[in-house]
């Protein structure tokens, strides 16, 4: 078995390759985030947020940039129709990548106030889109541009595809960041990592009910990270969650239960699944980007 792989529940052993290498694809960024895949096209992006920059990579070939002027964008996702969805601290926005190349703002402000700095971002199989928005771009000039915040607070958003309308659907959060919904999109999850900016902040992911009206309900704890924040996370076919941690992606089981982890040599920003067969681990881990293979498939 690889080194990187720690087994804290004999499950784990069947999610994972024993065998599969933790390989480095990329590195030499200030702090990679945001990973997606695109089946289409069969390849990666991610992004480097202070260095205004986002990367494509593609398996069996070299890392090329996909945006020289990224509006310091953070989360990605892409849509049932395979366009890009992107956070952008810069301009305070979610904005979507046309398939002609041209640009529509999904969302920017509510109630007539600007936006914080959308962070991270979902797309329900219904099409509404789903994103946290926290005041990270906009604390300094490292991550966007430092600003006041309008908004009364940290909050998440959902999008509707049927109107345009903006809805709050959690507002009792620190610093609300990466997201992602169960397989059968029963449950979003969110996390908190208001422990950035304060050493008594929540360092944990909550877990809420998606009722058939879209409102979220019995909102409560899944799981506490001990090793830094839980920042963004996904979900795979099977309801296991695989976070981001200072000390690599740690793996939970739908109960809360940690089943074990890849230990990654920097800090984990982000994960995402991909690959012809969407068994592939893209890690983003601050100056570096990661690849390995799993035994479970993404939820998406």
């Amino acid at each position: 078995m690889q080194d990187h792989i720690v087994v804290d529940d004999r499950r784990f052993l069947s999610l994972i390759q024993p065998n599969a290498r933790l390989e480095k694809v990329a590195d030499g960024m200030i702090w990679a985030e945001g990973p997606v895949y695109f089946p289409q096209g069969e390849y990666f992006i991610w992004s480097d947020i202070p260095n205004n920059r986002s990367y494509q990579w593609a398996p069996g070939s070299t890392v090329r940039v996909f945006s020289h002027n990224a509006n310091f964008c953070n989360g990605h996702t892409r849509d049932r129709e395979g366009r890009l969805i992107s956070c952008e601290h810069l301009t305070r926005r979610v904005s979507r990548l046309e398939h002609d190349g041209s640009i529509t703002v999904i969302a920017d402000s509510y109630a007539g106030k600007r936006l914080n700095s959308p962070n991270d971002v979902v797309v329900k199989s219904d099409g509404s889109i789903w994103f946290t928005d926290p005041p990270y771009g906009i604390l300094s000039d490292f991550e966007g541009q430092a600003a006041e915040q309008e908004q009364d607070g940290c909050h998440v958003y959902r999008w509707s595809p049927d109107n345009g309308e903006l809805t709050i659907v959690a507002d009792d959060f620190v610093k609300p960041n990466g997201l992602a919904f169960s397989p059968d999109e029963k449950q979003l999850y969110v996390s908190d990592t208001g422990l950035s900016h304060d050493p008594d902040g929540p360092h944990h992911i909550r877990v809420f009910d998606v009722g058939d009206d879209q409102a979220l309900t019995n909102g409560r704890l899944f799981v506490d990270i001990a090793e830094g924040v839980p920042d963004g996370f996904r979900a795979d076919c099977q309801g296991n969650i695989w976070t981001s941690s200072a000390a690599g992606v740690q793996c939970f089981d739908p109960g809360g239960d940690r089943l074990g982890m890849l230990a990654v040599p920097e800090a984990v920003a982000n994960v995402t699944f991909g690959g012809r067969r969407n068994i592939r681990l893209l890690i983003t881990a601050t100056t570096s980007v990661y690849t390995t293979y799993v035994s479970v498939k993404g939820a998406t």
